[in-house]
């Protein structure tokens, strides 16, 4: 059976380091911080100026000031801090945010990332997904398998405008986890969702995929 979003991003959190400085994307991404042990040193970083970002807030400790990136409300670890923008894309570009996760449309056989446009609908703009994309250590890439009419996300080359190129090192989808392997051109399987055969994950895959 397909993961659910939240399995999903369990799935993803089993990916990140003990200490690593992890920065989260919109979407599924969020959800993430709900599966990290404390006691992990991971620590979260906001690309809106925050880091030590904790978990969802329980109704009485929604503070509407302490936001992440996609404007929902969170919490602060102790011993976190709060900065401005400018200081939180130092630290992107400068290397020092070991994983991203991020949300996706399609990744490309290649690791091309278009996480931006979305068809027929009215965008702001890129964003810092093309900062956290290129200046992060590891990118993780987090999404269903298909689209809402069934079309692969995993694609021989994106048809979507780009976030940035052969940036994503790992892939994970309700129907499994994918590595990159951009010099061949092709997804590798890692491990199938609980329940779903690799049969069933090839017919849903449209780029190279080894097993």
């Amino acid at each position: 059976m397909p993961w659910s979003r939240d399995e999903i991003a369990a799935r993803a959190a089993r990916e990140l380091p003990p200490h690593a400085v992890v920065n989260l994307g919109i979407g599924i991404p969020t959800l993430i911080s709900n599966h990290v042990d404390p006691s992990s040193g991971v620590i979260f970083h906001s690309e809106n100026g925050l880091l030590g970002m904790g978990p969802f807030p329980t109704e009485d400790e929604v503070d509407a000031k302490i936001i992440n990136a996609g404007k929902q409300t969170v919490t602060i670890i102790p011993g976190g801090a709060t900065f401005d923008s400018a200081l939180s894309f130092a630290m992107i570009r400068g290397g020092h945010v070991d994983v991203a996760v991020l949300g996706a449309m399609q990744v490309s056989a290649h690791g091309d990332l278009a996480n931006w446009m979305v068809p027929g609908k009215k965008v702001a703009g890129i964003g810092g997904a093309m900062d956290l994309a290129t200046g992060a250590r590891r990118v993780l890439a987090t999404m269903t398998h298909r689209d809402r009419k069934g079309r692969s996300k995993l694609v021989p080359a994106c048809t979507l405008p780009l976030t940035a190129a052969r940036c994503v090192d790992l892939v994970i989808t309700d129907l499994g986890v994918f590595a990159v392997d951009a010099q061949a051109g092709e997804f590798v399987l890692v491990e199938a969702a609980t329940g779903v055969s690799v049969d069933e994950i090839r017919a849903a895959t449209q780029a190279p995929l080894r097993s």
